[in-house]
């Protein structure tokens, strides 16, 4: 029964496999694997069980017609007593047994070996042997594995000749006639050690060529010692073990027992004096009091292979003497960069979209949400935070097999946000919202198909075109709250003096009623009377169930008798399953590491999942070596990236984004475009998966406005740029210009801040350009080394191109963590942060973004506010925004009310273009308008209420209703600021 069940688990995984490839139409990449597989498996387990099958009979016809008499041989005949009678069947049952899983290990070896036959030479040579790259990355790992198998069969031979020779008298432990081993015995054991040395000495050979990934040296890859003195042994035994081989076969001739003991005293002599004491003393006695001088060509050699492995060769170093103050004319000169800095954090906001845009408790958006760009009503691209509606499943009350798999199916629409407006209450200004979905996106892009049946969220597999199933409520309109939109941001367009709406009344109870009152509604349980729309799935995604055997595959997939026994499932009925774009990319193509950020963007009509895929290979000579996973962990991923063609241990020394991949989030299919087509990695894929990797060219324009930098990629380089900016032998060798990647310091716990998408105008560019962005420490200190970033448009000609901004060691710029001490230590923003803190509400920091500006560098921190005890309904406003420059500190109600408070005491340098007369109005006039109204009341207002809350402490009713009347009073003069 075990074994029938195991068959038919086996059968149902197999047959529904092939179906699923077949539904995608990369079912050449799944009989490519399958046929590869059994190729490698048949050969392997034919190959073990020719040589160990073969030295078993050799052994059993080479047994002593004659067996002395004994008593160790009295004991062992009741063994051949017991196995004789059925010796055939133990042997088959052995050599079935090493086949099996010889046979089975080596099928796992299949990327190896399509990389050896269809690998591609890379042009560049190695710098120690002269030899193509892609002897190292393709042909010499599929030797290795070879030799492993060829040194396990003989092994195991060996082995098996021993103890068939023991059993039937052929070999000895007791020396009663002076001889331990027959002749025969002598001649089988001798040519099988012979086979053993001789492969030990490719394998010598073989390792000459594996020094370029030594790690003996200062750095890795070949050292001083290695060419100079490891090479050589390597040579040296190489023709020893030569020499002894042929002294095993000469054993035959001879039969004598010393030859071969003499053979393998002086192969063990020579591998300890010449292979490990040579290399020992030639290290310790020469090259470690002269290590800097001698190993540096080989410290220039790590450097240079280890940043063309990454990408990194061709970064552009600037010289950034980053200026630490500014006078507000000059601020003002900069205005025209402001408007282009997102505040909106995706972290953060995931938060208000899931109250806002939610519709109802079983839609779902995820943790961290993604940014990319769309075109506004006028044409201009803008940073925008983008999320699709996704079903997690039904209502906790009606989860149930049907509603998971048949009815709830598919998620609902796109929603969209500018990534640099707020509104004045602290919202995000939604450009594409509610269902059915509306907003700037919709008429930009045109109509689209909303409906998304593949992505990350939602039920293992669902059928379609089964049961109804459900669409959307009929009265989402009018469930959902009035979302701020761009139409009225531009409309409204407050003023930076406004006051903004509290995040919670004095008691921290509740949000603001309108924000309140709408994210209840938008997550309530759907209502009475079916009002809700339904929908029948028309696309030709999925497996087609057109057969009772089908379907009876499926059911035992999924152990799911309710597959056979639904009548609602008919012929025309599909099942979709491998529902999440990350699968469905490595699946079909399992030869790339995915990133671990798929997003969504609106494409040709349609909602298309962006994956970014990568080739890897850890065989790049002399390059340094890195655990993806642990390169690619920050804030916003665990590491989680899918690892399908990485390789074992996760590391790497060479990585290209070389494919870009779309799934479409209706009908599921996948389209793998070639980006970087001239990675030979990828043409050595191509010859083994032809037809499977689309030219580039056939890339949509729109699709390609969407395409950007991928973040795994960047933090990989980010990691080894960490080191390798450092590109003189001798600096290197000292360590003392190594950076840091700093922690984020808006979260606890040491985790790398991650890189940030943003719009920036880095110096130099006459533009500004959507980048990737992230920021260097030195090691060991805290203020800011480098500022590095990647153009993300792939529109642009500097597409891709790294950009280093190296700042003075001479001048102090503060690192993102000395920024967020000043934040939390400056007086000013303590005034303002306080209140908030010690009320029920739930401060929470936004993304630290640092970016060029003015000839330095400035911080931007959003802070938002959540109201205390407002429960699910409540999410977080963008209250204030903190900016830091140099070494100063603000914080004020927006972005510019920030820089107006940063520089000159906000005398005004950066007027709001929407208030009338702002440009006309004398800033000593404003300046004694301010402070001789709100502002003063403000200030007054905000002391007294620092007075009353440390009074609190004591926790009198006197002290706490003082507190209560001054934050009453601040509340008042904020309004009337």
């Amino acid at each position: 029964m075990v074994v029938i069940i195991a068959g038919l688990m086996l059968a149902a995984n197999f047959w529904t496999d092939f179906k699923w490839f077949d539904s995608v139409g990369y079912t050449n990449v799944f009989l490519t694997e399958l046929w590869t597989r059994v190729l490698l498996f048949a050969v392997a387990a034919l190959v073990m069980a020719v040589i160990v099958g073969a030295s078993i009979f050799f052994a059993y016809r080479a047994r002593p017609g004659i067996r002395p008499m004994s008593l160790e041989q009295q004991g062992l005949d009741r063994y051949r007593q017991s196995i004789d009678p059925h010796r055939k069947l133990f042997f088959w049952i052995a050599i079935g047994a090493l086949a099996l899983l010889s046979g089975a290990a080596a099928s796992g070896d299949w990327r190896s070996y399509l990389q050896f036959v269809n690998g591609v030479d890379f042009g560049v040579a190695d710098p120690e042997f002269g030899i193509d790259i892609a002897f190292f990355a393709f042909t010499y790992p599929f030797l290795r594995i070879l030799l492993g198998y060829m040194y396990a069969a003989v092994i195991l031979a060996f082995i098996a000749a021993v103890i068939v020779h023991y059993l039937y008298g052929g070999v000895r432990l007791q020396n009663d006639s002076g001889q331990r081993a027959t002749p025969a015995a002598r001649v089988h054991l001798s040519v099988l050690l012979g086979i053993f040395v001789l492969l030990r000495a490719g394998s010598y050979w073989l390792d000459r060529y594996g020094l370029v990934f030594s790690d003996r040296g200062y750095t890795f890859g070949a050292s001083y010692t290695d060419v100079n003195a490891v090479k050589t042994a390597l040579t040296i035994l190489t023709v020893i073990s030569v020499i002894c081989a042929v002294l095993f076969f000469a054993n035959i001739a001879f039969k004598n027992t010393m030859i071969p003991v003499a053979s393998l005293g002086l192969l063990v002599l020579s591998a300890v004096v010449v292979g490990a004491a040579y290399p020992e003393i030639v290290q310790r006695f020469q090259v470690d009091p002269n290590e800097q001088r001698l190993e540096s060509p080989y410290i220039e050699r790590n450097i240079e292979s280890t940043r063309e492995a990454y990408g990194v060769a061709d970064t552009e170093v600037t010289d950034y003497d980053a200026t630490t103050e500014l006078t507000p004319q000059e601020l003002a000169a900069e205005a025209d960069t402001i408007p282009s800095v997102r505040l909106a954090d995706p972290a953060v906001v995931s938060q208000t979209f899931q109250q806002m845009q939610q519709v109802r408790g079983f839609y779902q958006f995820p943790d961290v949400l993604e940014v990319d760009r769309y075109p506004d009503s006028e044409g201009n691209l803008i940073d925008t935070i983008v999320a699709v509606r996704e079903l997690d499943g039904p209502p906790p009350d009606q989860d149930n097999w049907l509603n998971r798999h048949l009815i709830y199916t598919h998620g609902f629409g796109m929603v969209a946000a500018a990534g640099n407006l707020i509104d004045d209450e602290g919202r995000p200004v939604f450009t594409e919202y509610n269902i059915p979905p509306r907003g700037e996106l919709s008429e930009v892009t045109g109509e689209y198909e909303p409906r998304i049946y593949y992505g990350r969220e939602g039920a293992e597999y669902v059928i379609v075109q089964a049961e109804e199933e459900y669409d959307f409520p009929l009265d989402a309109e009018n469930d959902e709250p009035e979302v701020p939109t761009l139409e009225d941001a531009v409309e409204s367009s407050p003023s930076a003096d406004e006051a903004r709406a509290p995040a919670e009344n004095e008691g921290g109870e509740e949000a603001p009623a309108e924000e309140t009152e709408g994210a209840e509604e938008g997550t309530e349980e759907e209502p009475e009377g079916g009002s809700q729309q339904y929908n029948r799935y028309d696309g030709d995604g999925g497996v087609p169930l057109n057969n009772f055997f089908d379907r009876i595959l499926f059911a035992i997939k999924y152990q799911e008798t309710s597959i056979l026994l639904n009548s609602a499932i008919t012929s025309d009925s599909r099942i979709l399953f491998e529902r999440d774009p990350l699968d469905r990319v490595e699946k079909v193509a399992p030869f790339l590491t995915v990133d671990s950020r798929p997003y969504p963007a609106v494409v040709d009509g349609k909602v298309q999942w962006i994956v970014d895929g990568y080739t890897t290979s850890d065989g790049y000579p002399y390059a340094n070596r890195i655990d993806f996973t642990q390169a690619v962990t920050d804030t916003f991923t665990d590491g989680s990236a899918q690892q399908v063609g990485a390789l074992p241990g996760n590391e790497v020394n060479y990585i290209r984004n070389s494919v870009k991949a779309t799934v479409d989030a209706y009908d599921g299919s996948v389209t793998l475009y070639g980006w970087d087509e001239e990675d030979p990695v990828l043409q050595t894929w191509e010859g083994a998966f032809p037809g499977t990797i689309v030219d580039r060219d056939e890339m949509s324009d729109e699709l390609v406005q969407h395409l950007r930098y991928p973040d795994d990629l960047f933090k990989v380089q980010r990691e080894i740029m960490r080191e390798y900016h450092v590109t003189d032998a001798a600096s290197y060798y000292g360590g003392q210009d190594f950076w840091s990647v700093p922690d984020d310091p808006t979260q606890e716990g040491e985790v790398s801040e991650p890189p940030y998408r943003q719009t920036i105008n880095f110096p130099g560019s006459e533009e500004a350009s959507f980048s990737l962005t992230s920021t260097f420490v030195p090691r060991g200190r805290e203020n800011l080394a480098a500022f590095m970033s990647v153009n993300s448009n792939p529109e642009s000609d500097d597409y891709g191109q790294l950009k280093l901004l190296e700042l003075p060691r001479s001048t102090v710029i503060f690192g993102p963590g000395q920024v967020q001490n000043a934040f939390d230590s400056d007086a000013d923003v303590r005034e303002v942060l306080l209140p908030l803190e010690q009320s029920n509400a739930e401060v929470t920091r936004g993304n630290l973004l640092t970016l060029p500006f003015a000839g330095g560098l400035l911080y931007v921190e959003p802070l938002y506010v959540q109201a205390g005890g407002g429960g699910a309904a409540s999410f977080p406003l963008l209250q204030q925004v903190m900016v830091g420059f140099g070494e100063e500190v603000a914080i004020g109600s927006n972005l510019q009310d920030a820089l107006n408070n940063l520089f000159e005491g906000g005398e005004g340098p950066l007027p709001d273009p929407d208030e009338e007369g702002a440009e006309d109005e004398d800033p000593s006039e404003a300046d004694s308008d301010t402070d001789s109204g709100g502002d003063t009341d403000l200030t007054e207002a905000l002391n007294e209420a620092v007075d009353a809350w440390e009074e609190a402490q004591d926790n009198s009713e006197e002290a706490n209703e003082r507190l209560r009347e001054a934050l009453e009073a601040v509340e008042d003069a904020a309004g009337e600021n």
